[in-house]
């Protein structure tokens, strides 16, 4: 089975889907399709184009996966693919495919493979201001035709999978769930005595960044003992942040370190109090399960699929009451039992959760991509 992957979103800083991307094509280089029990049957491409960006070994690929490298700028390429279905990706890297995968939500062109694309969430039908570029211009509009063309839909969760069915009115069958994996760390060997709150993920609307301040507030108000705050993502944009975190009583107590590399953010779980969630929406939620793999407590929005990641393994919190979220992290910070507990669900909630199944759903739904193209022909 020869597949083409976008690698694209996995060359810079490799947040959410860059992430979702780089751990899949490595798992799947030791996979193979189901049924089969040769791992030379799969034969992975990772697809990459940017004027300034290269796609070389050095970013961690295993040595199996092949390379295809064109200098074309991101924006001119997507312009080309999304509003003129062109050029097909056979053109692009001289080769014939039988599987054609992007990790977004709108189609590669191709000329004969079959088609499967990743939704993973739908938050830009209902917010396109708080999203950009692309996005905003392309996927609201092209979304539903692109999903109702594609040979096979895949879903990091069961949340979304309910969503693509609802609003864009695709079949359940035509739906692949593949969750994403927990990292490769172990968890901590100990409990930090001090310590910090941790947030990861950008520094977005979708991410609840006032309603996390608006808690923090309520906790430095409430509890001189209160811990610092760390936001790990993009840098917090100065004209709609800076101010804020300048006065009291955020000022100095909150630290913004932008975007890390994988060990420092094992670090900063490591020397992790709790971390904090409070997304309104999430198609699957990384850090949640990230932090659990470490041994880390969570609290987390009771929205998208937040619930499903992380099960019974923390507390729950309605994302838009910031006395709510603020009182589950005092739980966490003042029960010891409840903190004990949290870790040891989290670990093994965590262990439900690996890049080799996601792999082996991803082949299972490249092979549907595959019936249901032929059937279509």
């Amino acid at each position: 089975m020869r597949v083409l992957i976008d690698y694209r979103p996995a060359l810079r800083d490799r947040t959410g889907v860059g992430e979702f991307v780089h751990q899949l094509v490595s798992a799947l280089s030791e996979a193979s399709p189901i049924g089969e029990h040769n791992p030379e049957l799969l034969e992975i491409t990772a697809f990459s184009a940017s004027w300034k960006d290269r796609l070389q070994h050095s970013h961690g690929l295993p040595e199996s996966i092949q390379t295809v490298d064109r200098r074309i700028p991101v924006t001119l390429l997507n312009l080309a693919w999304h509003r003129l279905n062109w050029p097909p990706v056979e053109l692009l890297t001289g080769r014939g495919y039988d599987v054609v995968h992007s990790p977004h939500p709108l189609l590669l062109p191709t000329r004969t493979a079959a088609t499967v694309i990743t939704i993973h969430d739908l938050d830009f039908l209902d917010h396109g201001n708080r999203s950009s570029g692309e996005i905003r211009r392309d996927y609201p509009s092209l979304v539903k035709q692109h999903a109702r063309t594609a040979d096979q839909v895949v879903v990091p969760s069961h949340h979304t999978a309910l969503e693509v069915e609802r609003r864009l009115g695709i079949s359940p069958n035509m739906i692949s769930v593949c969750w994403n994996g927990a990292p490769d760390w172990s968890p901590r060997s100990r409990l930090p005595s001090s310590g910090h709150l941790l947030f990861v993920g950008t520094l977005a609307p979708r991410k609840n960044i006032s309603g996390l301040l608006d808690a923090y507030e309520l906790l430095l108000t409430r509890r001189q003992d209160t811990p610092d705050l760390v936001m790990v993502g993009t840098k917090p944009d100065e004209a709609q942040w800076g101010p804020r975190l300048e006065r009291l009583p955020l000022a100095g107590r909150v630290r913004c370190p932008g975007y890390v590399d994988r060990s420092t953010l094992k670090s900063l779980y490591t020397d992790a109090l709790l971390l904090v969630m409070p997304s309104i929406d999430e198609g699957f939620g990384l850090p949640v399960l990230e932090a659990m793999t470490m041994g880390v407590p969570v609290v987390s929005s009771n929205r998208g699929a937040l619930p499903e990641v992380l099960g019974e393994a923390g507390l729950l919190v309605d994302p838009i009451d910031p006395s709510n979220i603020a009182g589950a992290i005092t739980q966490i910070l003042t029960d010891e039992t409840l903190a004990m507990q949290c870790i040891t669900r989290g670990i093994d909630q965590a262990q439900l959760f690996t890049w080799k199944a996601s792999a082996q759903a991803l082949c299972a739904a490249y092979q549907k991509a595959i019936a249901v193209r032929e059937a279509r022909r």
